[in-house]
């Protein structure tokens, strides 16, 4: 694994990528502070920036998790699979989903369909990377951290194969 980070270009640094999350939190909070809002941690790469984007929050919010995924450790996306559902109730609620990346896009949106499925009174969705490509489902991200070209990128709670989710930074692979 540490060939692949050593033949990887780092695209954000860890500094950068605070960065990012100060000026998401800030946004976040001009928007939803005094909304009791629900948010909602997808699983498994969100965990980290999460974790680093909610002690920026100083406002109440419930914290839930949900785990879809199209990725299973690898390389290419397949058919989406629920692993677990939020557990809270979102009736009536305004829920924030945050996520690692948003790629193709039909990982989030079926998630953020779950949520108006399930009586949320607003669903907004936050993403710390958004990448630019035209395979994307019409989709636009309410909060976004930072933005990045079509590579495949891992880091700061995104991984390659499975592997180097615990990487301070935001890394693309060359040739993938």
């Amino acid at each position: 694994m540490r060939a692949v980070v050593a033949e990887a270009d780092c695209l954000y640094d860890q500094r950068a990528v605070e960065q990012a999350l100060d000026s998401m939190a800030e946004q976040i909070r001009d928007r939803l502070e005094g909304s009791n809002p629900l948010v909602l941690c997808v699983m498994t790469g969100a965990l980290i920036p999460a974790g680093h984007l909610l002690t920026r929050l100083d406002f109440p919010l419930e914290l839930d998790y949900c785990h879809a995924t199209r990725y299973a450790n690898t390389t290419r996306g397949g058919s989406l699979q629920w692993k677990a559902r939020p557990s809270l109730d979102l009736a009536g609620r305004t829920v924030l989903v945050f996520d690692d990346i948003l790629d193709e896009g039909l990982t989030l949106a079926a998630i953020l369909e779950h949520c108006r499925e399930a009586g949320a009174r607003e669903v907004l969705s936050a993403v710390l990377v958004n990448k630019h490509h035209d395979r994307k489902c019409d989709l636009s991200p309410d909060f976004v951290g930072l933005d990045v070209g079509d590579r495949y990128v891992f880091g700061y709670g995104m991984d390659y194969r499975g592997y180097l989710r615990n990487l301070p930074g935001i890394y693309a692979v060359k040739g993938l």
